[in-house]
This record gives structure tokens, C-alpha cells and sequence, in this order.
């Protein structure tokens, strides 16, 4: 499963979503994590309204499952949310490295509902009538 950091230094979940310099994206799994890509988006990234400036960020991330954020707007956590992924507000900075270790942890236990949800993202569903229940495929 992919997971991108909304980030300023690259080292800490520390940025606003639509103000992020940086989004880094990992892969984890219950066996391990490591570093996939880090998307940069330069300097001008203030607070303006403008809704244009997330359409690349939306692109980038799109296979990840969840993003991880200090903070994020209404119509931007809309918008993720309608790629289904799943963000996740930190109260304050935290390192990635920290976020990812502990998730780690979770996924070799019993994940909560929202987390395995966001681990089938991208498998198809299909339905056996014969039994009535989902199997994925």
C-alpha cells in the first residue's frame, strides 16, 4: 500500500495539504516500508483559494491509499476523498519515519475498518452469489 507525507523538510509530516513543498510517498506493508518518490511543488504555494494548485498534488498521489497531513481544507480533503484516499490529520509534526513504524505495527494486528478499506484501494470487487459473500479479486 502506497502513503504519501504531506511535508515541508522531508523528514516530518509537518505541511498543509495544499501548501506542502513536498509529498513523499512510501510503499508499507506488515513486512516493511521504504521510500518510493518525493513529488516537489516549489515556492508559490500560499493561501489563495486557488483550486488549481491541488490538481497536481491530487495527480501525484493518486495511487496512495492515504495522505497524511498537519492540515487540510474542506474542499481539498473533498476532493481526496473522491480518489479515495484516505486523509489523516496529525496534531502536530511527526516524523514520517515515526508514522510509518507504528503503522507498521497496526497492520500486523488487526487493522480498524477505515485502514482496511484504505489497504483494498485499487483491487476489484466481486460478489459470488452462490454464497452471498464479497470475494476480492
Amino acid at each position: 500500500m502506497k502513503i504519501a507525507f504531506a511535508t515541508q523538510d522531508q523528514q516530518r509530516v509537518d505541511a498543509h495539504f495544499g501548501w506542502a513543498k513536498h509529498l513523499a510517498v512510501y510503499e508499507i506493508s506488515p513486512e516493511g516500508h521504504h521510500f518510493i518518490e518525493d513529488f516537489g511543488f516549489g515556492e508559490d504555494l500560499a493561501e489563495d483559494g486557488n483550486e488549481d494548485k491541488l490538481a497536481p498534488k491530487l495527480e501525484a498521489i493518486k495511487d496512495c491509499a492515504i495522505v497524511y497531513v498537519a492540515a487540510i481544507g474542506g474542499s481539498a480533503a473533498a476532493r481526496v476523498v473522491a480518489t479515495k484516499i484516505h486523509p489523516v490529520k496529525v496534531t502536530q509534526p511527526e516524523p514520517i519515519l515515526d508514522i510509518l513504524d507504528k503503522l507498521q505495527v497496526v497492520l500486523k494486528g488487526t487493522p480498524p475498518p477505515w485502514l482496511r478499506k484504505a489497504l483494498n484501494k485499487g483491487q476489484e470487487k466481486s460478489f459470488d452469489f452462490e454464497d452471498d459473500e464479497e470475494v476480492k479479486s
